[in-house]
């Protein structure tokens, strides 16, 4: 059976507006599909990107909210510290829980369609660091839609990209001009669909659920997988491990979901978090040594005083090799591509 595509989601992180400028402006004011786009932006920031996009696309371009009608030649962006979810006919916004540390998620906006719309759906990676949208487009893909990336030459930066490339059976990788000559074509022919595996689906739907709701126990989340060995960093829950062809995650049990890439990300943060409060702790008490020595010292303690000097001045030695290891970015990887 042929599907003519008619739903079409895009997923940016850094260097998107760019990105997101180029592709909506290269597709035609007649395209005869809805676009929904999210691009992560700081939580604590209003989102003028439906102003910037609206200048140079064809299109319709509004500030999703929930209950909107979906209507083709229409491009729906999610707003600030909202995901942006896609029903059957209707868009769906929600402040469920964070996936790959961000709200909106891309993940969220492409896992919702493929279980909505299957095989109606083209899933677009653009520029980006980490791996948000790689689990996403696998569910488009395993749903029988369309996944389209960017190539990682072009892109301002390429992980997200170079993530979807290594993971997910794309069907085209090229610059953003070609990625709209392809969403083009497809919504205006269509593409022959085959049977595909009914228990993605009902994966897909609890953690759509759980995206929607933001209850991750009631809506299934501990059938998802096996219990891991890690906790959640946000909210310190067990976390499931999910997986999906080469793609490992996890969620807990509270509705936070991280891929590899961002749990450590996660787990780097908290280190760094930690080591600076012992430093803070570690160095307090050398001041309060010293402050101490000059009481008793003021005191008449000599004795007392210069003990209390010592033993300042060793606990500061001591110190140095945790200062040189909170200094050191091979520690946190920063020095290896993201």
């Amino acid at each position: 059976m042929e599907i003519t595509p008619n739903i079409v989601v895009v997923g940016a992180s850094a260097g998107g507006v760019e990105a997101l400028s180029a592709l909506l402006g290269a597709l035609p004011s007649d395209l005869p599909a809805a676009v929904f786009v999210v691009l992560h932006i700081p939580s604590h920031t209003d989102s003028g990107l439906h102003l910037v996009l609206d200048r140079v696309s064809a299109l319709r371009v509004v500030s999703a909210s929930n209950g909107q009608t979906i209507e083709p030649g229409t491009v729906y962006v999610a707003p600030t510290d909202r995901h942006l979810m896609v029903s059957t006919d209707t868009v769906r916004v929600t402040r469920g829980p964070k996936e790959c540390r961000v709200r909106p998620a891309i993940d969220v906006l492409f896992r919702s369609a493929a279980a909505h719309h299957g095989a109606r759906v083209i899933g677009v990676i653009l520029t980006g660091t980490l791996d948000d949208g790689t689990a996403g487009l696998w569910a488009i893909k395993d749903h029988q839609g369309v996944g389209l990336v960017q190539d990682p030459m072009e892109a301002a930066f390429s992980s997200m990209a170079e993530s979807a490339i290594a993971h997910v059976s794309v069907d085209l990788v090229a610059p953003i001009h070609k990625l709209a000559q392809e969403i083009v074509r497809r919504t205006h022919g269509g593409h022959v669909v085959t049977p595909r595996d009914p228990t993605a689906g009902e994966r897909h739907r609890i953690e759509n659920e759980i995206a929607h709701n933001g209850n991750g126990l009631r809506s299934g989340v501990m059938n998802l997988g096996a219990v891991s060995k890690y906790t959640c960093p946000d909210c310190h829950g067990v976390l499931v491990q999910i997986e999906e062809g080469s793609i490992v995650r996890f969620r807990c049990h509270t509705g936070h979901a991280f891929s590899l890439q961002t749990l450590i990300a996660e787990v780097n943060d908290a280190i760094d978090t930690g080591l600076w409060d012992t430093l803070r702790a570690v160095e307090e008490r050398v001041m309060l040594l010293h402050q101490m020595a000059d009481l008793a010292r003021s005191s008449g303690a000599v004795s007392d005083a210069d003990r209390l000097h010592a033993l300042a001045d060793e606990t500061e030695q001591r110190l140095q090799p945790l200062r040189d290891l909170v200094m050191d970015p091979r520690f946190f990887g920063h020095d290896a591509k993201e």
